[in-house]
């Protein structure tokens, strides 16, 4: 097998576009603001209240005080359900999930437990919080002394790293402050900070040397849900990680894959944006520019549209969305919502070819129940 390094999918999970791929943005100023302390949804086994629009006008700073008209639908709820079932399914004994070359891997199954959460389940709640508790008990066990988060089997560690860093900040943000949580939280942030280079990024190890769009918004995702959650994060580490996003957007709007010249993509153009986002930019030429190649490249339903790295790009455009709010989110979310319910299997899941059904059916979840509010990530 290639190492995880070279596939825009491979250790983040679809991510990493070989020798020359890959996504980033933006303006300064803004750092991680500590968001409210986050409530706890209701409980996912009780009927899901009722989304309105917000009858003062869309909120300046973004959907999340701003739902769309008919946001959830039935077909929506009752795909959700059949995709957290066929999820749940494919949890190994151990607790992880993915299989194959992507056996044991930290970052497919910190995202399973995400999309379980998601929906509000949690350990000791829901139906699905064994399945979170056992996740949570994979990735602790492989949560090592020098802070990187790793199994046996990861190649380029660092995509897997991020996304287990945010699955423990949203875990310690959403339940009972536990202490082995919080250690392995901050010495997992001590590394991402640690290992930042010159430029402002992160690439596929843990060493300070080379960097790519794809790997610095797991990181710069990791160090804010961290924040949210109380955990110190550095000023510096963020403003420098600005730095680099900026550095990697090109003329047109959209992002190429390292900070030297290269070509924009819609996936990486989604990262670079969400990247921006979750640094604290939230306006201006960079942001503005890079929704409009994602709206002009990536529409969902729009004839053309490329496929490599479907569901990494997804997940991060739909983020970008989100945060940029107004009729930006309508009409994306109204779109991949369509597109999203399409690709979904007769056995509930989703497939991407090449990373296997643990992974995109994590994604597609995650993407589908962002209306639902529940993640401490999603807030600002």
């Amino acid at each position: 097998m290639n190492s995880i390094p070279h596939a825009l999918l491979y250790c983040c999970m679809v991510i990493s576009m070989s020798s020359a791929q890959e996504l980033t943005p933006s303006p300064a100023t803004p750092l991680l603001e500590p968001a409210p302390a986050p409530q706890l949804p209701p409980s996912p086994d009780e009927p899901d209240p009722a989304l309105v629009p917000d009858e003062t006008g869309p909120a300046p700073e973004g959907a999340e005080n701003a739902p769309v008209v008919g946001e959830m639908t039935e077909h929506l709820h009752n795909s959700i359900k059949l995709g957290l079932a066929y999820l749940s399914s494919q949890q190994v004994e151990n607790g992880s999930f993915g299989r194959g070359r992507f056996a044991d891997h930290v970052g497919i199954t910190s995202l399973a437990a995400i999309a379980f959460m998601s929906d509000g389940h949690l350990p000791g709640r829901g139906t699905y919080g064994e399945h979170v508790t056992r996740a949570l008990d994979f990735i602790l066990q492989h949560a090592t002394e020098t802070g990187l988060i790793a199994a046996e089997t990861s190649h380029g560690p660092m995509y897997g790293h991020g996304f287990a860093t945010l699955f423990l900040g949203e875990i310690y943000g959403m339940t009972d402050r536990d202490a082995r949580v919080r250690t392995a939280l901050e010495k997992a942030v001590e590394l991402i900070v640690r290992t930042q280079n010159d430029e402002g990024g992160w690439r596929y190890q843990p060493v300070p040397s080379d960097a790519d769009i794809s790997v610095t918004i797991c990181e710069v995702m990791a160090l804010r849900s961290a924040r949210n959650a109380g955990i110190k994060v550095p000023e510096s580490t963020i403003n420098r990680a600005i730095e680099y996003v900026k550095h990697c957007q090109n003329a047109d709007g959209g992002f190429r894959y390292m900070a030297r010249d290269g070509a924009s993509a819609w996936p990486r153009t989604a990262a670079g944006l969400a990247s921006l986002f979750y640094s604290g930019i939230h306006g201006g030429t960079a942001i503005e520019q890079g929704l409009d190649y994602l709206e002009k490249t990536a529409m969902p339903g729009r004839k053309g549209v490329r496929q490599s790295h479907y569901y990494y790009g997804q997940y991060y455009a739909v983020q970008a969305m989100y945060m940029a709010g107004g009729s930006r989110w309508e009409r994306w979310w109204l779109g991949v919502r369509r597109d999203l319910l399409d690709r979904q299997s007769t056995n509930g899941g989703w497939l991407d070819h090449h990373v296997g059904g643990a992974y995109a059916s994590s994604m597609a979840l995650i993407v589908l129940q962002m209306p639902k509010r529940y993640l401490p990530i999603f807030q600002r």
